[in-house]
This record gives C-alpha cells, sequence and structure tokens, in this order.
C-alpha cells in the first residue's frame, strides 16, 4: 500500500526518551572506490571537489574502442592538467549484472549510468501526434535499453516549462505508466504524493507487474478508458497550443528556449550523461534562421529587389537572414543543455501524419530548427519515428564502453560558477565524447526545488550511499497477514553531523524510503518532513540524534530499500541501501529475523511516521515478556558491555534450541571474541512464533566496527537458521 507525504512538526524543548540501542538489517556490502566516497557534491563551502568524468572513445568505424587504460588519458581542468586519482572502465556489452534489482543496481557506478529522458513537446507538436508518438516511446523502452539504463518521462510546453512526470528510475512498469497518461491530471494523483516523482501510480493498482505486461499494453480492452482519458488531456492542451498558433512568432520560440534552457540547467544535478529523446515536430525554423533562397518565394524576390534598388526599410531582414537575437537565445539554450552534459536526440514526429502533402510541408518547416538543437548537442535528428528505437540503438552503442576518469580540485571557489574540461587521449583518429565542465558549489539553499528534488531521487535510483550524515537503518519482516508482511523500519541520525554547518532554532529534515523487487520496480515507499525545535535541546541532540521509525506492507521476495535523508536547510545528506528478504510465512519454513539490541541508555528524539491515509490494526511488534522497546539500528557498544537482544524467529519446532555466534571484520574476515548466551526462550502465546532472550559481550574485540552472525540451531533436527547485524566497540 502506497502512503502519502506527510508534514510533522515538533516544537518546543526536545524531550529525549531512553531507548534501546538496536541492530540493523543485513546490510547492503559494496566495494566503494575513492571516487564512489565522493568528497563533496559540489555543496557546502567544500574548496576541494572530486570530479567524475565519464569518456566515451569511438573509433572511424563508429565502435567503440576498447582495451585503454589510465596512462591513455589526459585531464586538464580550466586550463590545468590534473592528476588521474580514479580509474573505471564499464563495458556494458560484456557486463552480467545479474537478474536481481540489487546486482543491477550495483553494476555500475552512479557517473557512468545512462540516462534517457523522454521529453514530449506539447507546443510545437499536433495533439495527435503526441499520442501516436507515445507507442514509439514505450517500444524503445522496452526494448532498446539496457537493464542498467535509468529513464525518465517529462512534457513541455511554452507556457508551463518543462514538467518531470517520472524522475530517472529502473522501473519500467512506472516509465511505461508515465508514457500512457503524460501527466493528465485525474491520472497523477499519487506522482502528487511522491515528491521524488519515482511513482505514478500504485504497482498494485496499474497491474504493470512484468515485461511482457507491458508490452501487450494497449491490445486490453480495460485500457480504452484511459486511452480516452489521456487523449481528452491532450486535445485540450492542443486547443491551448492553437489559440497561440494564429499568433505564431518568434517570441514564442523565444520563451520555448529559454524554458528548455532552465531544464537543462536542472538536468546539471543528474549525475552521468543524459540522452534528451525529444519528441516533436518543431518550430519554424525559418524563424530563427531565415528563409532559404528560392527563385519561386515572390516575396524574397521582391525583398531582394528592394535591398538592390536600396529600399532598406521595406525589407524584412529578419526574414531572409534570420533573427540575431533569436539565434543569440537558442545558442544560449543550447550551451546550458551540453554543460548539464545532455545529449538531444530529436525525434521529428511529423511522419505520422497521413497526408503526404503534409508530411513534406511540417518537415521542411520544422526539421531545421531539430537538427540544429540535436547536431549542436551531439545528437542526431531521426526523421521516421517508427524505426527511431533500432537508430537511435546503433548511435547509442557507442557508449557501450565507458572510461570514468576521477579528479580532484583545491582551488574551486563556491560561487557557482561554469568550469571547463578538455580530455585527450592517445587513441589515433578515434572521437573523445564526454562532459565539456562542471559548476562549482552553490549553496543548497540556492538551488531551484526541482534540483533538490533531482539530486535527492539520484541517489535513491543509483542505490549510492552517501555518507555526510551517520545514518543507520534495521528493517525486519513480521507475518502479517497470508498475502503480506509488515516491514517496519528504523532510521537512526547521528545529531552531530545533522547540525554541522547548520544555524538557526529549527532544523528541517526529510526522510525519503523506497523500495525495490527484484526487477528494479517500485513497491512500495514513505516520505515525511520533519521540523525540529532545537532552541531548547541543541547540545543534547548533538550527543544523540533523530530516530524515525516507519514501515512497509511487502509480499515474500527480495527487495532493496533505499533510504535517504537529508538536512533540508544545509543539504548535508545521507543514505543507505539495505538488502531485504520477506520470506513465504505461510510454508511454514523456519526464518530468524536479524538480533534486536535492547541494550544501552543512549537517548533519542523519537518520530514516528505520521500516515493518515492508511491505517492498519497492527500490533507493536517489538516486545519481550509484554514489554515494548525499540531496537537499535546501529548497536554501539563498549568492550566491557553486556548487551541484552531479542531474537525473533518463525517456525521453529518445540525441542530445544541452541546459540552461536560468528563475530566478522568490517573486511568479511572471522575473528576471535566477543560471547553470546542465551537466557530464555519466551512466551508469545502467538502460533509459529518464538522470542529468544540473550545477552552479548563484545570482551576481546578491539574498536571497530563488525557483523554478528547468530547461528540457531534445533537440537532434535540439527537444522540452523541465522541473521546478521552490524554493531560498532568504543573504547
Amino acid at each position: 500500500m502506497i502512503r502519502s507525504l506527510t508534514f510533522a512538526v515538533l516544537t518546543g524543548a526536545l524531550c529525549l526518551a531512553a531507548l534501546a540501542e538496536p541492530a540493523s538489517a543485513a546490510k547492503e556490502k559494496g566495494t566503494k572506490s575513492r571516487a564512489a566516497k565522493k568528497l563533496e557534491k559540489f555543496e557546502g563551502k567544500a574548496r576541494v571537489v572530486e570530479v567524475q568524468v565519464p569518456v566515451n572513445v569511438t573509433g572511424r568505424d563508429g565502435e567503440p574502442v576498447r582495451g585503454l587504460s589510465r596512462e591513455d588519458f589526459e585531464v586538464f581542468d580550466a586550463g590545468q592538467r590534473r592528476e588521474i586519482v580514479d580509474f573505471q572502465i564499464v563495458d556494458l556489452a560484456t557486463l552480467e549484472p545479474g537478474s536481481s534489482g540489487t546486482e543491477i543496481a550495483r553494476a555500475v557506478p552512479a557517473s557512468a549510468r545512462r540516462h534517457f529522458l523522454l521529453l514530449f513537446d506539447l507546443s510545437f507538436s499536433r495533439p495527435n501526434l503526441i499520442l501516436r508518438a507515445r507507442e514509439a516511446a514505450r517500444d524503445f523502452v522496452l526494448n532498446n535499453l539496457h537493464p542498467t539504463d535509468l529513464v525518465a518521462v517529462a512534457f513541455h510546453t511554452v507556457e508551463s516549462g518543462g514538467r518531470i512526470i517520472v524522475t530517472f528510475t529502473p522501473d519500467r512498469a512506472q516509465v511505461a505508466r508515465a508514457i500512457d497518461t503524460l501527466g493528465a491530471p485525474r491520472l497523477s494523483e499519487l506522482a502528487r504524493r511522491d515528491p521524488l516523482l519515482f511513482l505514478i501510480e500504485d504497482p498494485d493498482a496499474s497491474g504493470y507487474n512484468s515485461l511482457s505486461d507491458l508490452s501487450e499494453l494497449g491490445s486490453d480492452t480495460d485500457t480504452n478508458a484511459l486511452q480516452q482519458s489521456v487523449a481528452a488531456h491532450i486535445r485540450v492542451v492542443g486547443r491551448q497550443m492553437a489559440k497561440m498558433e494564429r499568433s505564431f512568432s518568434r517570441g514564442r520560440v523565444s520563451s520555448w528556449s529559454r524554458s528548455m534552457g532552465d531544464l537543462a540547467r536542472f538536468m546539471d544535478s543528474v549525475r552521468g550523461r543524459k540522452h534528451v529523446v525529444y519528441f516533436s515536430e518543431g518550430f519554424d525554423g525559418r524563424l530563427m534562421l531565415g528563409k532559404q533562397p528560392s527563385a519561386n518565394d515572390v516575396e524574397q524576390q521582391l525583398d531582394l529587389a528592394n535591398i538592390q534598388g536600396g529600399q532598406l526599410g521595406f525589407v524584412d531582414t529578419d526574414d531572409i537572414y534570420g533573427n540575431i537575437g533569436l539565434q543569440n537565445q537558442m545558442a544560449r539554450m543550447v550551451e546550458e543543455f551540453r554543460r548539464a552534459d545532455c545529449v538531444i536526440q530529436a525525434v521529428d514526429i511529423s511522419g505520422l501524419r497521413a497526408d503526404s502533402e503534409a508530411i513534406e510541408r511540417a518537415r521542411s518547416v520544422g526539421q531545421d530548427a531539430l537538427f540544429y538543437i540535436a547536431n549542436d548537442t551531439g545528437g542526431e535528428l531521426y526523421q521516421d519515428v517508427t524505426d527511431f528505437g533500432d537508430d537511435l540503438s546503433r548511435v547509442l552503442r557507442k557508449s557501450e564502453v565507458t572510461y570514468l576518469l576521477t579528479f580532484q580540485a583545491s582551488d574551486v571557489v563556491p560561487d557557482g560558477s561554469y568550469r571547463r574540461i578538455r580530455v585527450n587521449a592517445d587513441v589515433g583518429k578515434a572521437k573523445l565524447s564526454h562532459r565539456e565542465g562542471y559548476y562549482a558549489p552553490r549553496p543548497f539553499d540556492e538551488l531551484h526545488p526541482l534540483e533538490k528534488s533531482l539530486l535527492a531521487a539520484d541517489v535513491i535510483a543509483t542505490a549510492t550511499d552517501e555518507d555526510q550524515l551517520d545514518l543507520n537503518v534495521l528493517a525486519a519482516p513480521f507475518r502479517a497477514d497470508v498475502d503480506d508482511a509488515y516491514v517496519p523500519i528504523i532510521i537512526e541520525v547521528a545529531g552531530e553531523k545533522l547540525l554541522w554547518e547548520h544555524t538557526g532554532d529549527e532544523m528541517p529534515v526529510e526522510f525519503y524510503a523506497y523500495v525495490t523487487d527484484e526487477a528494479g520496480s517500485m513497491r512500495d515507499f514513505f516520505t515525511q518532513m520533519v521540523t525540529l525545535d532545537l532552541s531548547r535541546g541543541r547540545t543534547a541532540f548533538g550527543r544523540t540524534g533523530l530516530k524515525y521509525y516507519g514501515h512497509m506492507d511487502l509480499g515474500p521476495g527480495d527487495y532493496l530499500l533505499r533510504v535517504l535523508v537529508r538536512n533540508s536547510a544545509t543539504g548535508r545528506t545521507g543514505s543507505e541501501s539495505v538488502r531485504l528478504t520477506i520470506p513465504e510465512f505461510e510454508s511454514a519454513e523456519p526464518f530468524v529475523l536479524p538480533p534486536f539490541f535492547l541494550e544501552g541508555q543512549r537517548e533519542w528524539l523519537l518520530v514516528r511516521e505520521q500516515d493518515q491515509t492508511y491505517q492498519r490494526n497492527i500490533v507493536y511488534p517489538f516486545t519481550v515478556n509484554g514489554d515494548p522497546y525499540i531496537p537499535a539500528a546501529g548497536p554501539s557498544l563498549r568492550n566491557s558491555d553486556q548487551a541484552q537482544l531479542c531474537l525473533v524467529a518463525y517456525n521453529l519446532d518445540g525441542g530445544m534450541v541452541d546459540l552461536s555466534a560468528r563475530i566478522l571484520a568490517e573486511d568479511g574476515r572471522p575473528v576471535e571474541g566477543g560471547r553470546l548466551s542465551l537466557v530464555e526462550r519466551t512466551v508469545t502465546g502467538i502460533a509459529g512464533l518464538d522470542k529468544l532472550l540473550a545477552t552479548f559481550s563484545p570482551s576481546g574485540l578491539d574498536a571497530g566496527r563488525y557483523t554478528l552472525m547468530v547461528d540457531v540451531m534445533e537440537r532434535e533436527t540439527g537444522s540452523t537458521e541465522s541473521n546478521s547485524i552490524d554493531f560498532t566497540v568504543y573504547n
């Protein structure tokens, strides 16, 4: 069940409740290169930034050049040669990311992933052609993209500018739904509730649960109501555009170029190269470029005669040579796309007309403009919309191999200025394609709301772990009913880093949690913003932090939980990805949840989800012998501590059980130390549910971060079930 964005305001003194300090679900342990651990993402007051430059190299035959090394490249930043501190190669042709959404998400670094923005032009296109173009767009998404590619859907009008319907996401089902609806108001209710725009419709309601479902879309008679609603929506927009068609002028194109330039600037917030697949008939290129010489154009011949006769006052020079002001505006717009590392692939949809004469007229009018914006950003113009997917795939083959170069710059002034990049490579006559530069940092509060949204969505979509905040996440499935599990999600954020650079007594904090299944589809989410009053507890909050309790409802399967927390004032961000397995409870197979730590007297500021659209009668799951507790997401223990923990298990037999523990260092190797002892097997009164109370001492362990693996063995059968939690030992 999808829940909506809610807002909670906490005022007055910070009431820091004494809580148990818990355990975390099995955390995704991906290796991080030095490049992946970014120094800063061009935010705050950082003077040293780390810049990642994806580079594609193609030979004269148009095929990607493979086999290059770090030594083959040179990078110049603002004219100064930089050392390449990290070098990675991503080859999509040989990459085997695996079948799971987790493996796909981790297979390619965020800056090397390809992004596709499907942009539908509702101002310079006939409504019926836009409706037909959706089929080509959907076919491209389903049949031409690599599993690691991310896709977003947007439309653009002169009046409202660009509007993103679904942000860059691996979820093909939500992308297909966005293409179908194109933002029709009646069908966008969920999108308005998801601030990051990953979901336009409840995945359980859409019926799009597999690629086969998507490929058959359009043949189902149940979609008639949807098609009629969307068609009506597009016709309304078309009528509005038709009113302006009579007063079509350079001013309208000028407004279009400005709003497109704004959209391009926002796209800079998304890491990696962005391919903007632009569906349009194009505007009259003569407004910008002037008319082509023609002996059959009576007006043009009259203008030439007036020029020869010195009658310049009777000549519209813009009509002959083009409008210089508009040309300059278009050049600035194209430059914004290049600076944001966006390539426009223009798709001329005028070929979808039935009237051949109208096709030729439309193409002669609109293709000059489409060719201009595509060619000047490094893209191409596609004249046959029905085959553009195959043509574009051949072009995108050039980007199958990406060389990701990383350098550091210590002389960057945080003023938002643009810095040029040049990359040289010893590759003969091969062609290099790479971003032209990057923007210096800007204060977070100066960013446009869409930029802030795209920054957060980019981290969620790419499953990137950001470490500007100390963040721990615990997620565990409890049996709820036959169909799904109740999954509490506990998020802990240390107060010290949340307060870093924060001024004022109010602190707005954003929480985002999204979960994807093995196919990469978004299955559930929650978001919330809380505003903390620090006026009477700032120091105490800095010593502890914020603990958030939310939940999701999920069916059996394997998932990737993506959590992001951000200080809305400073932009400091923490994120973490956690693997989550929901068992088939009805199968009666034994299953053990992660260990829940009860120990400690650490105080937290507690925030619980505020869900006003969905209520469920669920018994609070964290209890021992009837006494409630709140588990710790990131247990911290002294070497001399003896902590209490609770092990929740399903479907154990009624006989005796034994507990044993294994301790793993941060690098995964086993280490000696630690002691786990069973205290009692409590009575729950619920069939199939066991709670084992135990103690754990980290004696013999040096200060550092470890993983506690707990094994529960049934003596009678010898069957063993295991689960784990990360914990920290400090002096």
